[in-house]
């Protein structure tokens, strides 16, 4: 047998002889990483990048729902490294969460393996490291995950299931950028966009006359909303985020930080190369990319003109975003309809209001949730929680409401809520500053039940969408500060109908608000944070500790008999092999 089978069996063997915390029906997909430093050049400058496998973007994942993928990651960087992966779940398994309060960091030279399934899950997704501000150096990449063959997809396999990855860029290396933040000072403007980690035409996707095929997109920036649109083609809108939507055509696409779709493209034009066009939204000047779309046989360049995008029109987003509707028939994950779970008709059992805010403590910039800005311990949280490890963290340091309107000052602290298995909670995510918002939450999934500008009040929710809100992981909130004037998205109903419709406003506000909708049915320590990188760094993020007091593997896993210890729980013993 091979060297590398052996190694291979005998992981499987540990996996399956150690009661792991998986579905033993379920496949198993191996993978191995080693995690390198690399000179790449995507904006043609050369700089110090990180590679997976050597390979910038890196490898994507493709696994189908309940898959168990057993990912041995192997650190050769002289820094401590951790992945994190936008959008699993991590059901009843926060240990695996890859970010600083769930998981001890691989040291340079070591390694882990992270054992995660991806339960209950169809979609669009992706990995990234998230320790430092290595992901300014890549280490991302895709991940899809299929519906298993049984369950109906609604729309027809595609000729093929491209990833496209969109972000900003810039050139200096990611050591520099966290010495800027470090020093308290700001990362300035992008130097540039890629695509799938390309610059200007850098990328080709092929395609085939009469052809349909699905591409996955995902900003994967660090600062920077963006539109997406395909020169001479539109694109049908199948799926936001793990929800299969109604089946909307659109000419180009916002997709802000964080945010994941999917989108079907015919190949109904005359054989040439077509730009795919990328540009930044709501920004003081307009950076822009392309990447081509190749027909087979193809005669050059498109003779067209390359399609022009929405620049800083708020009222074009938010038209947008009120179009996007959750497919009550489709099934997801499972046989039964995504809309068999009425998620508007389950009372709430507590309203979290949270506020960003800019701040400047001990002379530099800072970030803040409720005014208080976030500092990693040197000890997970998830970690010393287990072992009952005193003066790690407090729960209720950060308080559910805003203090003081959710304006003025900053503290540093180490952020914890509390909040309990089983509870049915409203959050309201209150942005009263001069920029795009966009927020996740690991651990779940949530209802975008209604956006407004001003003040949310308990009057708000009379707009509330309680019917077909999209299921997703990001959120955004936007505002225009060039002109002082929000436009508004609300939620409202038509008495005569029963379906809800969505009206969009013009209000001359200074901020606005988003509520989502979520049932806290996953136990673990969930990392909340902005999807703006250098906000996150400075301290725009909490955990949220979804506690239960039973000890029942069916609601939560123990440590990983794998997992990795450092400060506090250093020395001590996970799980017996």
């Amino acid at each position: 047998m091979a060297a590398g089978n052996v190694v291979a069996a005998a992981l499987f063997l540990f996996l399956a002889t150690s009661a792991l915390l998986v579905a033993g029906d379920d496949p198993y997909r191996f993978f191995t990483w080693t995690v390198t430093y690399g000179d790449i050049t995507p904006l043609g400058v050369k700089q110090q990048g990180i590679l997976i496998n050597g390979q910038f973007p890196g490898p994507t994942i493709e696994a189908v729902t309940n898959d168990n993928l057993i990912i041995n990651v192997f650190n050769k960087l002289n820094d401590p490294f951790l992945i994190s992966w936008n959008g699993i779940q991590q059901r009843r398994n926060s240990f695996e969460d890859g970010v600083a309060g769930t998981t001890c960091p691989i040291p340079p030279g070591g390694n882990f393996t992270y054992i995660l399934q991806v339960k209950d899950q169809i979609g669009t997704y992706f990995y990234f490291p998230s320790l430092a501000f290595h992901k300014a150096a890549g280490g991302f990449g895709a991940i899809r995950v299929l519906s298993r063959p049984m369950i109906p997809v609604p729309f027809p396999p595609p000729a093929a299931d491209y990833p496209l990855l969109i972000g900003d860029w810039y050139k200096a290396n990611h050591t520099d950028l966290k010495y800027m933040l470090d020093s308290g000072k700001a990362l300035g403007f992008p130097d540039g966009l890629l695509i799938n980690g390309r610059s200007w035409d850098g990328y080709t996707f092929n395609v085939q006359q009469g052809r349909t095929y699905r591409f996955r997109i995902s900003n994967v920036g660090l600062s920077t909303s963006l539109n997406i649109r395909f020169q001479g083609h539109t694109m049908t809108l199948v799926e936001v985020e793990g929800s299969h939507t109604m089946q909307t055509t659109y000419s180009s696409l916002d997709v802000h930080l964080g945010q994941s779709y999917s989108v079907l493209l015919t190949a109904d034009q005359p054989a040439y190369d077509y730009a795919v066009v990328v540009s930044t939204r709501f920004t003081s000047k307009i950076i822009s990319t392309t990447a081509v779309l190749r027909y087979s046989g193809s005669g050059g360049k498109s003779p067209a003109a390359l399609p022009g995008g929405p620049t800083i029109q708020i009222d074009w987003s938010l038209n947008q975003a009120r179009s996007i509707r959750w497919n009550l028939t489709a099934s997801g994950p499972r046989p039964n309809p995504q809309g068999s779970y009425h998620y508007g008709m389950v009372t709430t059992t507590r309203t979290i209001r949270l506020a960003s805010s800019s701040a400047t403590v001990n002379g530099k910039q800072r970030y803040a949730v409720n005014g208080v800005s976030h500092v990693n311990p040197d000890t997970p949280l998830k970690v010393a929680d287990y072992y009952k490890i005193a003066g790690v963290f407090s729960v209720g340091t950060i308080s559910d409401s805003p203090s003081g309107g959710g304006g003025g000052g900053a503290y540093l602290q180490t952020a914890v809520m509390g909040a309990s298995y089983r509870d049915y909670v409203e959050i309201v995510f209150e942005n009263p500053e001069n920029e795009v918002q966009s927020w996740h939450i690991d651990g779940y999934a949530f209802w975008v039940v209604g956006m407004d500008g001003g003040k949310w009040s308990s009057a708000s929710r009379q707009g509330y969408n309680l019917r077909d809100a999209v299921s997703r992981y990001t959120v955004q909130m936007k505002y225009n500060k060039q002109t002082n004037t929000s436009l508004s998205l609300v939620l409202c109903s038509d008495h005569h109908d029963l379906t809800h419709k969505l009206c969009l406003f013009h209000q001359v506000y200074p901020n606005s608000w988003t509520a989502i909708y979520m049932p806290l049915d996953n136990v673990g320590m969930w990392n909340v944070r902005s999807e703006n990188w250098a906000r996150q760094y400075l301290g725009q993020q909490f955990y949220l500790r979804v506690w239960t007091s039973s000890t029942s593997w069916r609601d939560e896993y123990p440590i990983p008999k794998n997992a990795l210890l450092c400060g506090r729980a250093a020395g001590r013993r996970t799980r017996p092999l």
